[in-house]
């Protein structure tokens, strides 16, 4: 019997999760699904640029399952920009990290996930926040 998969750690949800390619109408399109967790290592590995090991690390998985995470992920971007495909980001199994957030307006702390757009103090509805 295989044992269950664990579950990862994600530090943010995808605010976008369909993308569509132009000039295609959506009775005509086929789509490939990205999971959240796919999708958080590409944004670690490939947009902020860190090492296979620290991904890992922050994802609360092994550096070998972060190694088939991101080339299962790149592989359905690639199938997906390369055939006109539209990408839906949706499921898998995974944990959302809570962040220690200060608002740089009213000194409130609070606990959460963030989004460096949509986040806002539950204090004041500031938008100057930082992570602690």
């Amino acid at each position: 019997m295989a044992r269950p998969p664990k579950c990862r750690r994600v530090e943010r949800l995808p605010i976008v999760t369909y993308f569509k390619p132009q000039g295609i109408p959506m009775t005509q399109l086929s789509e490939v699904n990205l999971t959240v967790e796919e999708l958080e290592a590409v944004r670690l590995c490939d947009l902020e640029g860190l090492e296979h090991e620290v991904c890992a690390e922050k994802m609360a998985v092994s550096r070998p399952t972060f190694h088939r995470m991101i080339v299962a992920a790149r592989k359905k971007i690639a199938e997906a920009l390369i055939n006109g495909l539209a990408i839906r980001v949706e499921g898998g199994n995974y944990q959302v990290k809570l962040s220690n957030l200060t608002c740089k307006k009213c000194g409130h702390k609070w606990q959460g996930t963030f989004c460096r757009r949509h986040t806002k103090c539950p204090f004041c509805q500031s938008t100057d926040w930082e992570e602690c």
